[in-house]
């Protein structure tokens, strides 16, 4: 017999007749043994059980159609990494560039009717963990918009990725909806906050939120960092090293329509464990050594073998610590860790087990650039590596793998730079802290003492404080706008500012680890003036040259104009539309003062 609890849904139609009204409650089936309490317990002959199973399957099935829920369209948001280090260069071409082209033509296939968005990070300001902005919300139809937007991103900052994804979810707002979050990212969290934890957070708030994670150019220890990640939401990390692993993970996350839930099939027999693989390769820096396979990241490379014994057709590419089954037959294998790589020419059969050990040459060197002594390491410092003949930068404290032999390294910050120069040998490994030796400058222009000027039109310009034989200074650096920024090395050096017709100058120094916040007083006010029935306007010198000259400050067409000019005496040159006349009108300027007039 059976045991069933439960009471029965009003209006629903059974073959016995109309039920009555309840309410439904809990169903529950035990062993056939037990017998039928509806709501009493006693003992029942064949054909009433036979009642109460119809019963029973009408009213699961009543059940079941009400809480079927409704489906719900789904929205996702590519978050995008845009941190100074999209600057570094996979085969000589810098991250970014690899990223927009593959953005470009993988959302070339996205279907126009799905929703889906963009947000970036460190893509505005240098140095801060706040620089998250959604550029296209999550929408039908913006695979045009989100290319161009990823076209225009110009990487500069910090690595804010777990605030980012945080934010995009929340976006979606995935504590009431289906959503998905596509983190596409080349470095690890910069901002002291913990993917894994985010993960798990996420996924306790949200009603059925994914997050898959894209790195695209990390080393196989970074991915362990943030992979946590996609694996606590359910979603899937999925490491790219180059373009053609970026087009195959955006295209697996991004354009791939979501999966619907499988239908639960009977579990298959099992079968007896198999071990199919024909190929397992390891590398070394430097004969002898231990393999590098699982702590750098790795890319192996499978070619055909041409008719004159080089490289042919591209067959397959693989990551990491792989291993797997190959056709038979005869390759060329092809590894590589960062700038270094080595091949063998390989034979493959079904049968055996093939443990090629390719020998890189090569030695680790890991670079920290500061900007002076005590500071803290700076991420914004440009780092470039030359050897072999073939260079390359990244940003920040960072490390590569590079053929053994003579090695450059230039650490650049701001205006600073500084070169170290050594051999690398094979297996080596070569730890360096660099200090630029820089101080760090903020410096604005003023009207007169205590009025700053707050223009993006104000040029800010910093010239070696030395006048060469020619009487000119050689231009060190410059910005338009106010707290104008510069990281320069030490010296003495002359703050030059210049608004519209005013100008002024200014000397300062700079010593390491310094900062320091010169200003240059222009000394200056504002004019406005109108010229009804003019067209042409000239700001000069009330008094002339000893040849009748006099010096133009300012110049413009319209009937009004606005300027700015050092205190003094000045004449406005105004010439009519009509007529061509020319009228000279004299005006004083004081500093720090607004003047209004009308020209006739």
């Amino acid at each position: 017999m059976a045991r069933v609890y439960g009471s029965i849904l009003e209006g629903s139609i059974c073959p016995f007749g109309r039920l009555r009204p309840a309410g439904f409650v809990v169903f529950g089936l035990v062993h056939a043994s037990d017998f039928v309490h509806v709501p009493v317990e006693w003992a029942l002959d064949r054909e009433t059980i036979m009642t109460f199973a119809k019963l029973l399957f009408c009213l699961l099935a009543t059940a079941f159609a009400l809480l079927a829920p409704a489906s719900a369209a789904e929205k996702s948001i590519i978050v995008f990494d845009a941190s100074g280090s999209m600057w570094a260069q996979i085969d000589g071409k810098t991250r970014i560039e690899i990223a927009r082209e593959t953005i470009a033509n993988v959302l070339g296939t996205y279907p126009a009717d799905r929703e889906l968005g963009l947000m970036a990070y460190g893509h505005r300001e240098k140095g801060t963990c706040t620089d998250i902005e959604l550029i296209v919300p999550p929408a039908a139809g913006t695979s045009a918009a989100i290319s161009e937007a990823v076209a225009k991103i110009t990487p500069k900052g910090k690595t804010p990725l777990s605030a980012a994804v945080k934010m995009a979810a929340e976006e979606l707002k995935f504590t009431e909806e289906k959503a998905t979050v596509i983190l596409v990212t080349d470095g690890l969290e910069t901002c002291n906050a913990d993917p894994c934890a985010l993960g798990n957070e996420l996924e306790k708030a949200g009603v059925d939120l994914t997050v898959h994670v894209v790195g695209f150019g990390l080393t196989e220890e970074e991915g362990k960092k943030v992979a946590c990640l996609a694996e606590n939401t359910g979603g899937r990390y999925i490491q790219a090293s180059d373009a053609g692993s970026l087009t195959d993970a955006l295209n697996s996350t991004v354009v791939a329509a979501p999966e619907p839930e499988p239908v639960p099939a009977p579990a298959p027999a099992p079968e007896p464990a198999k071990v199919e693989i024909n190929i397992k390769p390891s590398a070394v820096l430097a004969e002898g050594g231990e393999s590098i396979a699982k702590d750098y990241g790795m890319v192996w490379e499978f070619y055909a073998i041409a008719a004159d014994g080089s490289r042919g057709d591209r067959l397959s590419t693989e990551n990491n610590d792989y291993k797997g089954m190959m056709p038979a037959g005869d390759y060329i294998l092809v590894g590589r860790a960062d700038k270094a790589e080595a091949e063998q020419k390989i034979t493959l059969t079904e049968d055996s087990l093939l443990e090629p050990v390719l020998v890189l040459n090569a030695g680790v060197v890991k670079i920290t650039p500061f900007a002076s002594e005590g500071a803290e390491p700076d991420g914004s410092a440009a780092v470039e590596y030359t050897f072999k003949g073939d260079s390359t930068t990244n940003y920040g404290p960072n490390q590569l793998i590079l053929p053994a032999g003579d090695i450059s390294v230039r650490v650049k910050l701001g205006e600073a730079e500084i070169t170290e120069a050594f051999v690398l040998k094979a297996g080596e490994k070569v730890t360096k802290d660099i200090i630029v030796g820089t101080g760090h400058v903020v410096a604005n222009a003023y009207y007169v003492e205590g009025e700053k000027i707050d223009s993006p039109g104000m040029a800010i310009e910093i010239y070696a404080a030395k006048v060469k034989l020619d009487g000119t200074r050689d231009k060190v650096a410059y910005h338009f706008g106010a707290d104008a920024k510069f990281d320069l090395p030490p010296g003495d050096y002359v703050l030059f500012g210049k608004l519209s017709g005013a100008q002024a100058e200014s000397p300062f120094s700079v010593k390491v680890g310094e900062r320091v916040e010169p200003k240059v007083i222009l000394n200056a006010g504002v004019l406005k003036a109108a010229l009804p029935g003019n067209d042409a306007w000239r700001v000069m010198s009330a008094k002339e040259s000893l040849n009748g000259d006099r010096e133009s400050f300012d110049y413009g067409f319209g009937e009004e104009f606005q300027t700015t000019l050092n205190a003094g005496d000045y004449v406005i040159e105004s010439e009519k539309k009509s007529t061509g006349e020319k009228k000279l009108t004299p005006v004083t300027i004081k500093a720090g003062e607004r003047t209004e007039m009308t020209v006739d």
